[in-house]
């Protein structure tokens, strides 16, 4: 239907022109921080994009961007299976840090608009996007699998930057404060996590394509 249609377009508009400027505003603040001290302003940039939170969101502003420009073409960026694997990143970007990152700092300022956009707007936007707008029935039971190259190849760069800056980005994967061992055992249960959520999503794909096909 038409007006579903540009009920999509405007969502997805609203979307990345949210995603797109807590991106911006977030640089900003890291980069103003690196120049106060003295650092060029490059590696504030690329301090931001390590977070895992800055770059899942910066996917999700690039597939929003993509689906809003192109949304009748079948492209990489625009298609079920990868618009559900950001859905299943930015849940977890959500939920890692209600539960667990929220409670270790207070942001103030345009940093708490940033936060709030970051960390609990953009999640939810991306989620009911995949949920009210993205057609169903589509996903394969494979495809978790593949989801989680990301995440797994963000550990393995989280870890080496640690090791080789002394600065791990996460408390539960600081090797310094808890050993490889228990790093290694948090890693893989977040791991695990990311492809139980995987799984989810094939389930409700299915059961919501069923239901519309009805």
């Amino acid at each position: 239907m038409k007006s579903v249609g540009t009920l999509r377009l405007l969502y997805l508009i609203v979307m990345a022109v949210l995603g797109w400027l807590a991106i911006a505003v977030q640089l900003f603040l890291v980069v103003r921080i690196v120049t106060a001290a003295g650092q060029p302003a490059i590696d504030g940039v690329v301090n931001a994009l390590s977070y895992f939170t800055v770059f899942t969101n910066l996917l999700a502003a690039i597939v929003a961007t993509a689906s809003a420009l192109r949304s009748s073409a079948d492209t990489f960026l625009t298609r079920p299976s990868t618009i559900s694997a950001i859905a299943v990143y930015m849940f977890v970007v959500g939920l890692v840090y209600s539960l667990v990152l929220r409670a270790l700092w207070e942001p103030t300022g345009l940093q708490l608009a940033a936060d709030i956009a970051l960390h609990d707007l953009m999640p939810i936007l991306f989620v009911l996007y995949w949920l009210l707008f993205v057609p169903k029935g589509t996903l394969r039971w494979r495809q978790p699998i593949s989801w989680l190259i990301y995440p797994a190849v963000y550990v393995a760069y989280s870890l080496a930057r640690g090791a080789v800056t002394g600065k791990y980005l996460y408390p539960f994967a600081d090797v310094t404060a808890l050993g490889y061992p228990r790093v290694l055992l948090n890693t893989a249960m977040l791991l695990a996590g990311f492809f139980a959520l995987g799984l989810i999503m094939v389930v409700l794909d299915h059961l919501i394509g069923r239901l519309q096909g009805r």
